[in-house]
């Protein structure tokens, strides 16, 4: 019995450190021109670049919703990233978001 609680720690540690690399970005940054300033203030933005260039070996994820608009959200995303020097190479897109929810930047050991 103590194995399987001990487990369970386990996941849940695991699973609540994995939330920490996740961020939402705002809805409200798709309602008004965009620049890499505005980008960058975005503390989901911020904070992923952050442990993006904290981490050499890092990637990161888009997650966006199905559908034409998210997948252009998460492009110009991805476009802005990289106009802030991130490699593109080591940034993905996978389209694992619930309808009407905002995007999310994961960082990725």
């Amino acid at each position: 019995m103590s194995r399987w609680l001990t487990l369970a720690v386990l996941c849940l540690a695991a699973a609540s450190a994995r939330a920490d690399d996740i961020f939402t970005v705002a809805p409200a940054l798709w309602d008004r021109p965009r620049s890499a300033r505005a980008v960058l203030e975005q503390p989901a933005v911020r904070q992923a670049l952050e442990q993006y260039l904290a981490r050499p070996a890092a990637r990161l994820i888009i997650h966006h919703g199905y559908g034409l608009d998210p997948l252009l959200q998460a492009e110009e995303l991805r476009m802005w990233l990289m106009a802030l020097a991130v490699d593109g190479a080591r940034v993905a897109l996978i389209n694992d978001v619930r309808p009407h929810e905002p995007l999310k930047i994961e960082v990725v050991k």
